[in-house]
């Protein structure tokens, strides 16, 4: 038997310079075909000053390649496909896209999911917000972008599969806030959803996620709470668990934050599933965001006083160091103190090939659901406080 040991994990670099040179290249190509200059690795394209319709027509939803929200007719909701990066046959992927423009002016805010392709309950949270919306007495706009990330929705995947260098799975929630002349069809489609659709069309945004597959996680925001907006905002969630850490620099809700929106990371519990339990908790948070600018008129539900939610600002995450199956001693939600036995692991024979404990107290915000684990593998994360945290540790996204 062996104990765990250190197991904090530095931020992950995700930059390969080949691809980041190849996209400089393919920049200043661009620019030079335009007559100017690429001075930075993304030069901001230029963009349509209002909605942009390419003219055809998708299952009665009209396709558009920009959006500005003030062409909208107000008082009534407005169905789209926004058209993303091509794909390899020349098609495009399309955005569904839902905008809900209030009948008086007001305040902007965009509902994300589908970042990730294993994340099906942000797709029903924002599809039962949109439900519950009447333009006619709304002031403002609620822009929903529901699936971003097509390819990978298809096949019930987290990463992008991109074909661009023999079948790349790229994590689009690395790639913010894309580039529209970038080294890799995800990038590239990134920046076209980024620059012409988000962008432009709100004042603040929530990015919806759950845990990754073979994990699953409590009632959950990664957020930063030392911005008073986006505080304000993730505090009227009746979850569990703040994360109050800004976590990898190129999430959707980072590069919102850089171009002036307020945002952050909500994560509704299993991935691949429709989560019954968690879905209300973050419609009735939403709901209250929407209250909170305006949007819509009403009194608040639940929020995080009423649930007596935890904020803390690292996270120490339990990795596997042998292969086996693994018996996990903990559930979510659950206080642990330093030195406490959170898992047991075993080989093919029955024999404890390593126990795991916890180097710190705090709570359990999420675990893995599967029963096998190699090396490295993640098997529980503790939120806790740390007097002086270490920038962008892991978390279950």
């Amino acid at each position: 038997m062996t104990d765990e040991p250190n197991t904090r994990v530095d931020r992950r670099d995700f930059m390969i310079a080949a691809i980041a040179s190849a996209a400089l290249v393919a920049e200043a190509g661009a620019a030079n075909a335009q007559g100017t200059t690429a001075s930075s690795p993304d030069p901001s394209p230029a963009l349509p000053q209002g909605t942009a319709y390419t003219g055809d027509v998708i299952s009665g939803k009209k396709v558009i390649s920009a959006l500005n929200v003030d062409d909208l007719e107000p008082g009534k909701k407005h169905l789209f496909y926004f058209q993303g990066v091509q794909m390899v046959t020349g098609q495009h992927w399309y955005v569904s896209v839902v905008v809900a423009r209030g009948a008086r002016p007001g305040k902007r805010i965009a509902l994300v999911s589908g970042v990730h392709g294993d994340e099906i309950s942000p797709v029903h949270t924002i599809q039962t917000v949109m439900d519950q919306l009447d333009p006619a007495q709304m002031s403002g706009t609620v822009l929903a972008v529901l699936d971003v990330s097509r390819p990978a929705l298809e096949g019930m995947a987290r990463r992008w599969p991109s074909s661009g260098r023999g079948i790349d799975l790229i994590d689009i929630n690395r790639e913010w806030p894309g580039n529209e002349n970038g080294a890799s069809a995800p990038g590239r489609h990134a920046g076209l959803v980024f620059n012409r659709l988000l962008k432009p069309n709100a004042d603040y945004a929530i990015d919806f996620h759950t845990a990754a597959t073979g994990m699953d996680m409590t009632a959950f925001h990664l957020a930063r709470m030392d911005l008073p907006e986006v505080r304000a905002m993730a505090e009227l969630f009746p979850i569990d668990h703040v994360f109050d850490n800004p976590a990898y620099p190129t999430l959707l809700a980072n590069a919102l934050i850089a171009a002036g929106i307020s945002a952050f990371t909500p994560e509704i519990g299993a991935p691949r599933i429709l989560d019954r339990r968690m879905i209300p908790l973050f419609v009735e948070g939403t709901m209250n965001v929407l209250k909170h600018h305006g949007i819509v008129t009403g009194a608040m539900g639940r929020t995080g006083k009423d649930t007596g939610l935890f904020i803390g600002n690292d996270t120490h995450v339990v990795l596997a160091t042998q292969g086996g199956f693994v018996e996990l001693l903990v559930a979510l939600n659950d206080k642990v103190d330093v030195g406490q036995k959170v898992a047991i692991q075993r080989n093919a024979f029955g024999e404890v090939v390593a126990e795991y404990t916890c180097e710190v107290a705090g709570e359990v915000a999420a675990r893995r659901t599967d029963a096998t684990a190699e090396p490295g593998t993640p098997l529980v994360f503790v939120l806790f406080n740390s007097a002086r945290p270490e920038g962008a540790d892991p978390y279950p996204e």
